[in-house]
């Protein structure tokens, strides 16, 4: 997983830093131009947490979480 940050350019988002590979699947979020986003020193050290997880590779799949889900109804 990796964070990456862009801007909108001739209707495209165009991604900084290093290139995205051809294909990849992207979740894009769109803010308001008034609106902000804080989070706590605490909400921040969650964030960056779940983030260095994801990195490290210890996560759940889609699937293994919507099968787990319907496990449990």
């Amino acid at each position: 997983m990796r964070v990456a940050s862009g801007k909108v350019i001739d209707g495209k988002v165009v991604v900084a830093g290093d290139a995205l590979s051809e294909g990849a699947t992207v979740t894009v979020l769109a803010r308001d131009d008034d609106e902000t986003f804080e989070a706590s020193p605490e909400q921040e050290a969650a964030l960056l947490s779940a983030i260095a997880e994801a990195e490290r590779g210890d996560f759940v799949s889609s699937d293994q979480l919507l099968a787990s889900l319907h496990r449990s109804v």
